[in-house]
């Protein structure tokens, strides 16, 4: 079965998805700039990127109720590092209007600035059981989840990767690898859920 993917491409970590992507069978993959083309996707990827200017540009050019839409209708969302900002139904110390779609709690800048990114390496068993790299870059930490939430990696305690029924948000890049682990397993959850 083949699916669509879209990347919102306003700003952030886009080429680096989509070259994941297209390492994968049976994915026709699309940068997504208009709310429009989101009628033709099964999943989308919002990317890493800076959190603050995406928000602004989601509402700038009307994605907010497209994004929202698109989750009512069960289809699925990957949210990696600000994507996963973006997502969570509330950021610690901030206010500010969101996408709200994950029960989630945030805490941005978590693992603290740029200096101090760095590369983990862990299984994580949903995803697959082999060992991937996890790059963390001025990452945000999960701090609070919601009853309908599945907790797939904590670091040292500490939530970095969670999904539900049709959302995946994680804290790390995995598009920043050069395994497609990941995205192999966010494409199986796209098909499943276009059946």
């Amino acid at each position: 079965m083949k699916v669509k993917v879209g990347v919102l491409a306003l700003q952030g970590g886009v080429t680096e998805h989509l070259n994941h992507l297209n390492q994968i069978e049976n994915v026709q993959v699309a940068p997504v700039k208009k709310p429009e083309q989101l009628n033709d996707c099964n999943g989308l990827i919002i990317p890493g990127g800076e959190s603050t200017t995406m928000r602004k540009l989601i509402k700038h050019y009307n994605f907010t109720e497209a994004i929202k839409a698109f989750d009512q209708q069960q289809k699925v969302i990957w949210g990696s590092c600000a994507g996963l900002i973006l997502l969570a139904a509330e950021i610690e110390g901030e206010n500010n209007e969101q996408l709200a779609l994950l029960n989630i709690k945030v805490k941005r800048n978590a693992f603290g600035s740029q200096l101090d990114s760095f590369i983990d390496k862990a299984v994580i068993p949903k995803v697959s059981d082999s060992v991937q790299e996890l790059v963390f870059i001025r990452a945000p930490l999960i701090t609070e989840v919601g009853q309908d939430i599945d907790i797939l990696y904590q670091k040292e305690g500490q939530i970095a990767a969670v999904e539900n029924k049709n959302i995946i948000a994680t804290a790390f890049h995995p598009e920043l690898t050069k395994s497609t682990i990941f995205h192999q397993y966010f494409v199986e959850k796209v098909k499943s859920l276009s059946n």
